[in-house]
């Protein structure tokens, strides 16, 4: 009973910290199917545009913390490490809760996954929330040696172009968990946040080695979810690799 209890403690600690939904407070999106095999262009300009201002926000934000951290090193007062502290909470809430910048609904949902036919390997649902919060601890580490490296700068190529892989990971989050759209998924997640992670710490592991090499992990489980979304593809009626239109069950 006790150990019971005490995985489901720290899977509702785990959850909660993610931002992980446990309800089924999803289920006006289980209320909706596809009913043609339509390109739903709006759905695909909303994702467009939802990842290209989350990024301009994201961006903006990066200019503001810059000008911030200049701000207190100017001031003899404030203690050395203060700067660096800011940078590595900044750093933390971006890698944790990215989608608070996106103007999608990029809510994580823990019932997606149990609704779905799984390959035998796929990890058990608790796996991504913990897996998530280590490469979220990694990314902290490898940016924050990153923005060390460039004189305390946030504003520049790599973290500009790792905040472009947090928006293009909540976008497929969007596609995926909220509106289970799963042949669009497959592509998106590869060429979205697996292909963007290998580009990031690419130019991490250029500028410091250390940072690229504390950040490769999270290549490594990207290409297990993108094999992942794919065999899921797969196992749940090969729906065409794009947006469908969704249309509710009562309008049917």
């Amino acid at each position: 009973m006790t150990q019971s209890n005490d995985g489901g403690t720290i899977e509702q600690v785990v959850n909660t910290v993610m931002g992980v939904k446990t309800g089924d407070t999803n289920q006006p999106i289980t209320k909706q199917r596809v009913t043609t095999k339509e390109l739903d262009i709006k759905a695909i300009l909303i994702y467009k545009l939802g990842t290209i201002l989350q990024i301009g926000v994201m961006i903006l934000v990066l200019w503001g913390m810059g000008k911030l951290v200049m701000l207190i090193n100017n001031y003899s007062s404030v203690p050395s490490w203060s700067s660096t502290l800011l940078a590595g909470l900044f750093l933390t809430l971006l890698s944790i809760r990215s989608r608070i910048f996106s103007l999608l609904d990029n809510t994580r949902y823990r019932n997606t996954y149990d609704k779905i036919v799984r390959p035998k390997w796929a990890p058990p649902p608790l796996a991504f929330p913990i897996v998530w919060m280590i490469i979220a601890v990694l990314r902290v580490i490898s940016s924050l040696l990153i923005w060390q490296q460039l004189n305390q700068q946030f504003l520049v190529l790599p973290l500009i172009a790792f905040v472009v892989h947090l928006a293009l990971g909540d976008t497929w989050n969007t596609i995926f968990t909220v509106e289970r759209r799963l042949g669009a998924a497959v592509p998106v997640v590869i060429l979205g946040p697996w292909l963007s992670a290998l580009v990031v710490t690419g130019i991490y592991w250029e500028i410091n080695p250390i940072a690229g090499m504390i950040l490769a992990p999270s290549c490594v489980w990207l290409t297990v979810a993108a094999i992942l979304v794919f065999r899921i593809w797969q196992l749940n009626g090969r729906e065409p690799l794009y947006p469908l239109k969704l249309i509710p069950e009562n309008e049917q």
